[in-house]
């Protein structure tokens, strides 16, 4: 008696647990997109200068960052924060002050987590 209640348990219980798993439309769920960030292509920097590390540490810290807000690794909030310290590094940049600029640089990487 005990092995045929526990089979008609089981039964039942497999039953509910079907039923939990169906949508109330009969549809499968829809994936979900991600929302496309919303970065410019270029950061409002004034003109760097072409030979200066600086550049090349701005533009490439800058590829970087639109990869990660573009893939959804970095908060969009974080992104517009790290833009602002960054502009101030390129404004030390574009005024020929090169080790400031690169200082300011490596600080804004280590606060928000990337190699410096």
């Amino acid at each position: 008696m005990a092995s045929r209640f526990q089979l008609i348990f089981s039964v039942g219980a497999a039953l509910v647990l079907c039923a939990c798993n169906a949508t109330s439309n009969g549809s499968a769920p829809q994936p979900v997109a991600a929302a496309p960030a919303s970065t410019s292509a270029k950061p409002d920097w004034p003109a760097l200068p072409e030979a200066a590390k600086c550049t090349g540490e701005l533009n490439s810290f800058q590829s970087v960052l639109s990869a990660d807000v573009g893939t959804g690794n970095l908060n969009q909030t974080v992104y517009d924060q790290v833009q602002t310290e960054l502009g101030k590094a390129a404004q030390a940049c574009a005024a020929g002050r090169d080790a400031e600029a690169q200082s300011l640089i490596r600080a804004t990487k280590q606060r928000h987590g990337y190699r410096a």
